[in-house]
C-alpha cells in the first residue's frame, strides 16, 4: 500500500524544538525521485543553524538533515543515472550532497575546482523557495523529493549495493575532509609520510583522521575532547597519540603537549576541524616552519575570531582555507568508505535515534553536548 502523507520534522527557528508535521506524498514527474530515508546524521553545520549562528537570513521552519542515505522508492522514466552515469532503478541506494553546483554560473564553467563556491547553488533556500513548504529535502524526515527538472543543480550519488546505508551516511562528511586533504597535495604541501595533526574530535575530526591514513599520512594525532567517546573513538580510528583540551587547558599547554609528541620541527600538515576560534593561532604553532595549515571548521560568524596573523608570515606557513566540496568530489568520499569499510570502526561513531519528535530532540541535544560522536536519525530501521 502506497504512503499517502509523509511525516517530516520541522524546526521554527534557532533553539526551537523539532515538529513533526505531515505532507502530501507528492507526484513524481519523469526527471524525479522519491527517496526513503534509512539513515540521515546530524551535522555541526545543523548545530550551528539551530544555534542562531547562520550568516545569512533562513526560511523557517524548514526540514534540517543533509547527512541522508536512503532507497529510491519512486522514480520517473527520464531519470535513469546518477550525476556519475551509473544506473538508477527503483530500489537503488543513493546519497544527496546538501551544496548542489548549478553547473552554469561563472564559477562552475570557469573555476570548476572551486565550484563548491557557486553563485547559485542548490541548497536549503533554493528549495524552500517554493509553495511545498515544508518541502521534502531535509533527510530528518521519512523520504526526501527530487525534482532535476525543477532544480537544474540537483545530483544524485549511488551507493554501492551492498554499502549499510549507516555507512553511505557518512559520505557527505567524509567527502569534505578529503578535499580539506586534497587541497593541501594540489598545493605541493603534503606527500606520503607527512605527519598530521587534526584539531577538533567530532564527527569530522574522527572522519579526517581515517581521510589522512587513506591519503598517505605517516602519523595522526588528534587535539580535541572529551575522552568519552571522543577521544577513545580517535585512537581507534588510528591517531597515535591524543590531545585532551579538558586537560590541557591553556594554549600554550596544548602546544607544547603536540610539540612534545610530534618531536623535531613540529607537524607537517594541521586540518583544523574544530571550529573553535582559537584554533587558528593554536594551530599554526603545532607546525613546523614550512608546514601548512588548512581550514575547515570556520565557516560562521560565532563568536569573536581571534588573530595572530604575523605568525603567518613569521613562519613561513601556506595557510588554505577548504569549504565543502565539488560535485566531483563526493565520489571520492563514497569510493573511500567502500574501499576502508573493514579498516575502521565507522559504526561507533553513529548514535542512533529513532525518528520521533523526542527521537529528534535526543539527536540534536546530545550532538550539542558532545555526548554522541555522530547523532544519526533512522526513519526507517528496516532499511539498515
Amino acid at each position: 500500500m502506497v504512503q499517502e502523507m509523509i511525516r517530516v520534522t520541522t524546526f521554527d527557528g534557532p533553539a526551537a524544538d523539532p515538529v513533526m508535521r505531515e505532507v502530501a506524498r507528492p507526484d513524481v514527474p519523469a526527471n524525479a525521485a522519491l527517496i526513503q530515508i534509512g539513515a540521515c546524521g546530524v551535522c555541526g553545520t545543523d548545530l550551528h543553524i539551530l544555534k542562531g549562528h547562520w550568516p545569512k537570513p533562513l526560511p523557517w521552519p524548514f526540514t534540517l538533515g543533509h547527512e541522508l542515505a536512503g532507497v529510491i522508492v519512486e522514480k520517473g522514466t527520464s531519470l535513469t543515472a546518477d550525476f556519475m552515469g551509473k544506473p538508477l532503478e527503483v530500489g537503488s541506494k543513493v546519497m544527496l550532497p546538501p551544496l548542489m553546483p548549478c553547473g552554469s554560473c561563472d564559477y562552475c564553467v570557469h573555476y570548476p575546482e572551486n565550484a563548491n563556491k557557486c553563485l547559485t547553488p542548490v541548497y536549503y533556500g533554493r528549495y524552500l523557495g517554493f509553495d511545498k513548504a515544508p518541502h521534502l529535502w531535509g533527510g530528518w524526515a521519512e523520504h526526501v523529493y527530487v525534482d532535476l527538472d525543477m532544480l537544474p543543480g540537483t545530483k544524485i550519488y549511488k551507493l554501492p549495493d551492498d554499502m549499510p546505508l549507516l555507512l553511505g551516511s557518512l559520505s557527505e562528511p567524509l567527502t569534505s575532509c578529503i578535499r580539506s586533504v586534497n587541497r593541501a597535495i594540489e598545493a605541493g604541501r603534503f606527500r606520503w609520510g607527512d605527519t598530521v595533526v587534526v584539531q577538533g574530535t567530532g564527527p569530522i575530526g574522527i572522519l579526517a583522521i581515517a581521510a589522512a591514513q587513506e591519503m598517505g599520512a605517516g602519523r595522526v594525532i588528534a587535539v580535541g575532547a572529551p575522552e568519552e567517546p571522543r577521544l577513545r573513538l580517535a585512537r581507534a580510528f588510528g591517531a597515535e597519540a591524543t590531545v585532551d583540551i579538558e586537560e590541557h587547558v591553556t594554549s600554550e599547554a596544548r602546544i607544547a603537549r603536540v610539540r612534545d609528541i610530534v618531536g623535531g620541527y613540529g607537524a607537517d600538515l594541521v586540518l583544523d576541524c574544530s571550529g573553535h576560534p582559537s584554533a587558528g593561532p593554536e594551530g599554526i604553532e603545532f607546525l613546523r616552519d614550512g608546514g601548512t595549515f588548512v581550514e575547515m571548521g570556520q565557516f560562521t560568524d560565532a563568536g569573536a575570531i581571534e588573530t595572530n596573523w604575523h605568525r603567518i608570515c613569521a613562519k613561513d606557513l601556506n595557510v588554505l582555507g577548504s569549504w565543502a566540496f565539488t560535485a566531483n568530489d563526493l565520489p571520492l568520499g563514497v569510493d573511500m568508505l567502500y574501499r576502508a569499510r573493514d579498516r575502521y570502526p565507522w559504526r561507533e561513531m553513529q548514535t542512533l535515534f529513532p525518528f520521533t519528535v523526542e527521537g529528534v530532540k535526543d539527536a540534536v541535544g546530545q550532538a550539542m553536548a558532545m555526548k554522541t560522536v555522530k547523532s544519526t536519525i533512522v526513519p526507517f530501521e528496516e532499511l539498515l
